[in-house]
């Protein structure tokens, strides 16, 4: 062990002695420098030891959020009222600090799984229970260890049978199962390894190992069923299964439990006790023809599995909370009385501070323009819309190209950092189907083997020699763009390019290759893999990418739960964060930060649902209304089937008219609609307009101002029905809320930009336009970008990530008291550890306490991708003057719907937008 080991472990063992409340970043310098002299330890050693302690201790984990059934009977204290050796949990938690987890984040899961386990039924408890719960986690934010943590808590409290639900494809599984053997089992079920002791089996040499029914290398088949000639009750230790989602699997369980473990006088298993975690519990009803994985049979297997039990327990995980098992049911009834609902509770999980997530990815400006890169150029080569999975792939893009240039200087980058033993990936998604992931890995293998020879040969020359060579001057030109502010520098780097292209693998990750991304072997032969990873479902549904640096995603989804499963690059990336780099389609980018800000309104809802006591019913009914669950909704129950209205609330949300029309006429007669509401409310209200921060604003405004003029408003047709339910909405509501704000935003320095005056009086008020950008494509044959258009109606731009107001806009008008308001919920909602608080327009929108309208006059302009130079393109002008508006409405009512009648032009819509669904993947266990 060297001196800066010793120092670091020094360090945490003295503040870990001193049992700080609130550990800050200053106590552990200060601690450091005291000691450092004892070690011969300073300077830039003094400063890595000072990192890798913060990364041990620092990092915390709030206990999250719960919403319970209140009408219960249920004690969520019944953990504590019995004398429980928790034989299993320690081995566990000691195995997560040993393998490096902070322990102040191992202490918190500890806390969070117990009250889990509260929240579940007493397994002692006589005659017969039944408890549902969900738990939402974020994307690769550790889901697996909690429901890892509540499976040793549960079988130290008397579970007798665990069944884990692992996803739909064998790898998941496979994933799955290796977990659970390190960190449950304590011994690796693959046969060929002989039940060697692993993870919690060889840290305690007394471990009471489970028994597992399934190993990594098989499902439960019929084979195994019929070599399993014992019941539940033969076993003294507790029994785990972790089986796919699959039709065929399931019924094959439910066959064995059902003949080995029921007795003749009773259909039922009484005295075992069984706790089902349905691991990804959304993709339960993903909408597939696949007939082993159809949702409809999938379900009705997990529920007679469920019902073979006295005593159960289901609790489902997931990320997404726009998940089906809310919004696929055509009732209520049928919602909530569906035996997988989550009836009894929801917890919502905080991630820890290290987490690396779409808050940070996609919410934090100027983090967004450090690690998300915009791809402009791949239709050409690989086009979002391909229906078939004959495409010929003649080559990848050129941005293909350089994200693996960027990860060749990433991989050289963390071994100068000494983390050459880590693994390293690169995941990349652009098809739905197999045969086309199977061209793009060749051309990136022949394409590497080119970057790798050039490399061999050049890498130790002098800088300006290796410089002679065009994929030599590829790699700098990356480094130059992506990493030159860091403090590794070009000349080092270039000095261990080889033996960092070199380690390369590039393996297609799908259902139908041969080719195997095993970390486990790796590891067992002493080698950290560093692969680049072609594959699309098996890639988007919970597989863990080890050390996952660069993501090139180019996929057509607008499905809110597929789409945020796809972003593998959540997660942990302790001291290479500032290395991470996402590849994504502009649409996409947009998507992303809506979901982002989406579902951090619903977290924000969950812990408002717990002040005000609200059940989880409420919660289903709210999710399966939100706006954001059509698209679900739409694509899996609409496609083929009649037309008919869907719920929709608009508690909380915002709307925007994204589309705009570049039509001279429209933009005419919408710009006469502004003037004409301005002018009505100087007639109607005078001496009430306030002038804001250049804004216009009216406090208190009648309802009915406002919805006469959205009925005049003209909008692009793809919006028309979203006019139409916000009109209703606002009728429906208007006796909660009688009177609007109303806001011409503006401005507030006019630095050149045009004014839009409210009368054709060129001395009237006005309001400055604002700059958005639109969309962009480069399309077959083209040198250029073309501004982006609805591809069923030329004629109008989408703007960029499809918004139109800016980031705080929804605080004009607001008094400092509710600007005080708005801060203390944001601050509540900080996570552990978050210095920085951020307040979002949700927040003021939740404070204002009535709907806002926001009209706006925009100035729409064009760019080119930022230059190799890193400077920002000069943009091209295309309109100015032109009208968009927005509405806002404050939360907090979570019963509130109207109809949103989807029309056959909207579901023209979808045909034409062509958006990947689950049921078009090619990437299926057969």
């Amino acid at each position: 062990m060297s001196n800066l080991q010793y120092l670091e472990n020094a360090v945490v063992g003295l503040i870990l002695s001193r049992n700080l409340q609130h550990l800050t970043a200053e106590d552990i310098r200060s601690e450091a420098v005291k000691l450092a002299p004892a070690f011969e330890v300073k300077g830039d050693d003094l400063e890595k030891v000072i990192r890798q302690v913060e990364a041990r201790l620092v990092i915390v984990m709030g206990e999250g959020t719960s919403l319970v059934d209140t009408d219960s009977e249920h004690d969520d204290e019944w953990p504590s009222k019995r004398e429980i050796e928790w034989h299993y949990w320690k081995d566990y938690a000691n195995h997560l600090e040993g393998s490096g987890w902070p322990p102040l984040v191992a202490h918190s899961l500890g806390d969070i799984t117990a009250k889990i386990l509260g929240l579940l039924e007493e397994p002692e408890k006589p005659d017969s229970w039944d408890r549902r719960g969900l738990v939402i986690g974020h994307v690769q934010s550790g889901k697996t260890a909690n429901y890892l943590g509540l499976i040793t808590r549960a079988a130290d409290a008397g579970y007798k049978l665990i069944i884990v639900l692992a996803g739909i494809h064998e790898n998941l599984r496979k994933q799955t199962q290796q977990r659970i053997d390190e960190g449950f089992v304590g011994r690796d079920s693959n046969p060929d390894r002989m039940r060697k002791e692993i993870g919690v089996g060889v840290q305690n040499r007394n471990h009471k190992f489970p028994v597992s029914l399934t190993n990594t290398q098989q499902d439960f088949t019929k084979q195994v069923a019929t070599g399993i000639v014992a019941d539940l009750q033969g076993f003294s230790q507790p029994v785990v299964v972790v089986i796919k989602k699959n039709v065929t699997t399931l019924s094959n369980l439910y066959s064995w439990l059902k003949e080995w473990n029921t007795r003749e006088s009773s259909q039922q298993i009484a005295n075992v006790p069984m706790l089902m975690i349905d691991d990804e519990a959304d993709n339960a009803s993903v909408n597939t023809n696949k007939a082993d994985i159809d949702p409809t049979r999938t379900n009705r297997e997990i529920r007679k599995i469920l019902k073979l039990f006295k005593k159960k327990c289901y609790v489902g995980y997931t990320a997404t909370p726009f998940a089906n098992i809310f919004i696929n049911p055509d009732s209520e009834s049928e919602m909530l009385n569906d035996d997988l609902f989550p009836r009894d509770f929801i917890y919502c999980l905080d991630a820890p501070t290290n987490y690396f997530g779409a808050e940070r990815v996609f919410l934090d400006e100027e983090q967004q323009d450090i690690i998300v890169q915009p791809i402009t150029d791949a239709e050409d080569f690989i086009p979002l819309a391909h229906k078939t999975k004959d495409f010929p792939v003649s080559d990848v893009p050129p941005s293909l190209k350089n994200a693996i240039h960027v990860f060749i200087v990433a991989k050289a980058i963390r071994m100068l950092r000494g983390q050459d033993n880590k693994h390293a990936s690169m995941m990349v998604n652009v098809s739905r189907f197999v045969n086309v992931q199977k061209q793009v890995r060749e051309h990136i293998s022949f394409y590497l083997a080119t970057v790798a020879k050039a490399v061999r040969y050049n890498h130790a020359l002098p800088v300006a020699e290796a410089m002679k060579n065009g994929e030599m001057r590829a790699l700098k030109a990356a480094y130059d763009e992506e990493f030159s502010s860091l403090k590794e520098k070009w000349p080092e780097i270039q000095k261990v390019l080889a033996k960092a292209v070199d380690v390369i693998k590039v393996l297609v990750v799908n259902s139908k290759s041969d080719e195997s991304l095993d970390y486990r072997k790796a590891e067992d032969n002493n080698e950290a893999l560093t692969v680049i990873a072609v594959g699309g479902l098996s890639l988007s549904r919970g597989l863990t990418l080890e050390g996952l640096t660069v993501s090139y995603m180019y996929r057509n989804t607008k499905m809110y739960d597929t789409l945020m499963q796809m972003g593998r690059w959540f997660g942990y990336r302790d001291n290479y964060d500032d290395l991470c780099k996402v590849y994504l389609s502009e649409d996409s980018i947009g998507w992303y930060e809506h979901i982002a800000e989406a579902a951090e309104e619903l977290r924000q809802n969950i812990k408002q649902m717990r002040r005000d006591g609200i059940k989880p019913k409420q919660f289903g009914l709210y999710v399966r209304a939100h706006p954001d669950a059509l698209t679900v909704t739409a694509l899996n129950k609409m496609r083929d089937t009649e037309i008919r209205p869907l719920q929709v609330t608009y508690s909380g949300g915002l709307v925007e008219s994204h589309i705009v029309p570049k039509v001279g006429d429209i933009t005419e007669q919408n710009r006469f609609l502004f003037r004409e509401l301005y002018s009505r409310l100087e007639q109607e209200y005078p001496g009430k307009g306030e002038t804001l921060d250049g804004a216009l604003f009216w406090k208190a405004v009648n309802w009915e101002v406002v919805d006469d003029f959205l009925f005049k408003f003209r909008y692009h047709r793809k919006l028309q029905i979203d006019k139409a339910a916000v009109r209703a909405y606002l009728r429906k509501v208007s006796e909660k809320y009688p009177e609007v704000d109303i806001a011409f935003i503006s401005l507030k320095n006019e630095k050149g930009h045009m004014r839009f005056h409210l009368s054709e009086d060129s001395s009237s008020p006005y309001i400055l336009s604002q700059e958005r950008t639109v969309g962009r494509r480069l399309l077959p044959g083209d040198v250029l970008y073309s501004p982006k258009e609805p591809p069923e109606e030329p004629g109008y731009y989408i703007t960029n990530k499809q918004r139109v107001s800016g980031r705080g806009a929804e605080a004009v008008g607001l008094s400092a008291e509710q600007i005080g308001e708005a801060t203390q919920m944001a601050e509540e909602g900080k996570t552990p550890g978050q210095d920085k608080v951020e307040i979002s327009d949700a927040h003021y929108r939740n404070v204002r306490g009535r709907p806002l309208l926001m009209l706006h006059s925009l100035k729409l302009v064009h760019k080119q991708p930022k230059g190799k130079d890193g400077k920002e393109p000069v943009g091209e002008d295309l309109l100015d003057q032109i009208p968009a508006i927005g509405i806002a409405f404050p939360g907090g009512d979570y019963e509130t719907t109207v109809d949103y009648v989807v029309n056959k032009v909207w579901l023209k819509q979808l045909e034409l937008e062509s958006f990947d669904s689950p049921d078009e993947e090619d990437d299926y266990d057969d």
